[in-house]
């Protein structure tokens, strides 16, 4: 192992450049040399590789986003983009590859391996939270806290205004972030796709919360949920109530990255290079408990990660 690439891959969350900074100093530490591969594997596939150094990632640890970018790529979904993909790494001379983001990326992740025989290991990044394998992902606590202090301050419009509030968080396929987001923000209601829920019996508490004094109420959903403003439209129709809908959208994947996500990036890519350096071939880094472990990588994306009904049904309970 002389030489290892890093990209970034999927959509961005923060603390992917806290892990890109904790890939290349950690490898540099121990002897080896580092290229970036920009625009993730839309940039492998075109060669657009170059070298990093310590310096190359001096004062990025806060910076949201990713300086080496990244784009969604249906090329590597590909037979021939895998084959390119894996040509570059061999042509570029590099050792082992640590691929940076969500399930999908891990996905092309292990077909470049068996394509090309390079090592490979998965750094999971996304604000979504549903990689298997790991407790939580690096970027779930930013995007978590950037809700809530958006969140916060909609709470306070709404008991002003005696209003219902409707806000869609990201969450294309799992309902991981908006069950976080509700669940400290304290929301009258969480949808989720993972778990069914009945619009006319929401609207029949909302009436209970009502005669019960409650002056206003949130309710937080994931965008995989349904169609947040039929749902809004729905509630008005049978409750009469002022409902209104924010989106927060895209929003949630950038701006500082939490003390929480940093240490995390900062651990999981130091686990990364120490996995390739100890003969690893196709794992990820994850978390369990308070250690950090190393998981078989096709796992993390062939596994469906469960969803805590526990703290649902809580969320439940405390909001009544």
């Amino acid at each position: 192992m002389q030489k290892i690439g890093v990209v970034t891959a999927g959509g961005d969350a923060p603390g992917m450049n806290a892990a890109i900074r904790s890939v290349v100093r950690t490898a540099i530490f121990h002897g080896l040399k580092v290229v970036g591969i920009e625009r993730g594997y839309a940039g492998l596939i075109e060669g657009k590789i170059h070298p990093l150094n310590a310096r190359s990632v001096s004062g990025i640890i806060n910076r949201g986003g990713t300086v080496l970018k990244t784009a969604r790529c249906e090329k590597i979904k590909t037979e021939e983009g895998v084959k390119k993909a894996a040509d570059n790494l061999k042509i570029n001379k590099i050792d082992g590859l640590i691929v940076i983001g969500g399930d999908g990326s891990f996905r092309g992740a292990s077909e470049l391996y068996n394509a090309s025989g390079i090592p490979v290991v998965g750094v999971p990044a996304t604000i979504d939270n549903d990689v298997a394998g790991t407790e939580t992902t690096i970027g779930f606590d930013t995007a978590v806290n950037t809700a809530l202090f958006t969140i916060d301050r909609i709470r306070d419009t709404a008991t002003s205004h005696e209003r219902v509030f409707v806000v869609e968080v990201m969450g294309r396929k799992r309902g991981f972030l908006a069950l976080a987001v509700g669940f400290a923000e304290g929301a009258e209601f969480i949808l989720v796709p993972e778990l069914k829920f009945d619009i006319e019996t929401i609207c029949k508490k909302l009436k209970q919360g009502r005669k019960k004094g409650k002056t206003s109420e949130i309710i937080v959903m994931a965008e995989s949920a349904g169609d947040s403003s039929l749902i809004v439209k729905e509630i008005k129709r049978q409750t009469g109530y002022d409902v209104r809908l924010t989106i927060l959208g895209h929003a949630l994947r950038g701006g500082a990255p939490t003390a929480q996500s940093r240490i995390l990036a900062n651990q999981f890519g130091a686990h990364a290079v120490e996995l390739l350096l100890k003969g690893a071939k196709k794992r990820m880094a994850g978390v369990k408990g308070e250690k950090i472990v190393s998981v078989d990588l096709d796992y993390s994306w062939q596994q469906k990660k469960n969803i805590d009904k526990q703290l649902y049904r809580l969320a439940e309970i405390l909001s009544s």
